[in-house]
């Protein structure tokens, strides 16, 4: 019985840590994706921005870009499926890229929205890539974070040594018994602030590892890597803003070149040199400087 009551306690105690933290930037909802609940944290009025973070991360990886983006936009943060307080369904086919662009197309539904200006970081990239793709009537705009084009991805792992290398990690997160080899306080090595790294220690306990290394078990290119020229992306129809943080030792910044071939319009890059993966915390003033910047300069607000 006492057992059961510090449990409890305990699950009392980190959802109050995460309405605190929701609080202080927003509203908590939650949009249905064919019977997966979307965990959004929203703020602000106008038009639609969803931000969508990658791995190892939550709705709270855009902490520093909410408050100047609310001033002109409906921004929505969401907890991608797997993750913190949205479902965690298993079965790695559950997070198949062609789910995960659904879920961001839940939201958008779910805001009454007919277009958004899509953002994403790391795995959130990759699923704002394809969501521009196969969505090109509904993105407004594209903004990037430390995620190449998949075909400059492709590229690299096929060909350079350096990027196979690199990618170990994510071979490893391939294998069947990966979760049971991570655990959640040795996922927040990246986060610097003391408090935002207890936010996202109670996140993670409370995310499913198998999810989140479902995203790699699904979508992750397998060896033997293969790339060639024919290989086909539908273009992206709108303009794009790119950052790129150029210490990320796991995404080599050679994926870059030709994203503008596969491109219809204007692209925007921003490479940081003192910035590693999580550019959008390493550089936060920067990057949600150039954002706004970036977005009056489109015309999207005054």
């Amino acid at each position: 019985m006492l057992k059961i009551l510090a449990v409890t306690a305990l699950i009392m105690l980190a959802c109050s840590l995460n309405a605190n933290a929701a609080e202080e930037l927003g509203e908590e909802g939650f949009a249905d994706s064919d019977g997966v609940k979307i965990h959004y944290v929203t703020a602000g009025e106008g038009p639609l921005v969803v931000l969508i973070h990658g791995f190892p991360d939550f709705w709270y990886s855009w902490r520093e870009q909410i408050p100047a983006l609310a001033k002109h936009f409906k921004v929505v943060a969401i907890d991608q499926r797997g993750y913190n307080l949205s479902d965690q369904p298993e079965g790695v086919e559950n997070y198949a890229m062609p789910k995960l662009v659904a879920d961001v197309d839940a939201v958008v539904k779910h805001f009454k929205a007919d277009k958004a200006i899509i953002v994403g970081h790391d795995w959130g990239g990759m699923v704002a890539w394809s969501y521009a793709m196969t969505h090109p009537d509904k993105t407004d705009k594209l903004i990037i974070l430390n995620l190449p084009h998949p075909k400059g991805l492709t590229r690299e792992l096929a060909n350079n040594p350096k990027q196979q290398q690199n990618s170990t990690y994510a071979r490893n997160f391939q294998k069947p018994d990966a979760a049971s080899k991570v655990q959640p306080a040795f996922l927040t090595f990246w986060v610097k602030d003391p408090e935002a790294k207890k936010k996202y220690v109670e996140a993670f306990q409370r995310s499913s590892m198998e999810g989140m290394l479902n995203y790699y078990k699904a979508n992750y290119p397998k060896e033997p890597y293969e790339y060639s020229e024919e290989q086909k992306f539908p273009p992206v129809k709108c303009s794009v803003l790119m950052f790129h943080g150029l210490k990320d030792e796991a995404l080599l910044p050679g994926a870059l070149n030709d994203t503008w071939n596969w491109l219809d319009q204007d692209l925007t890059l921003v490479t940081i040199p003192e910035a590693g993966h999580f550019v959008q915390q390493d550089a936060a003033e920067k990057v949600t400087k150039c954002m706004v910047g970036w977005l009056k300069m489109q015309k999207d607000i005054e």
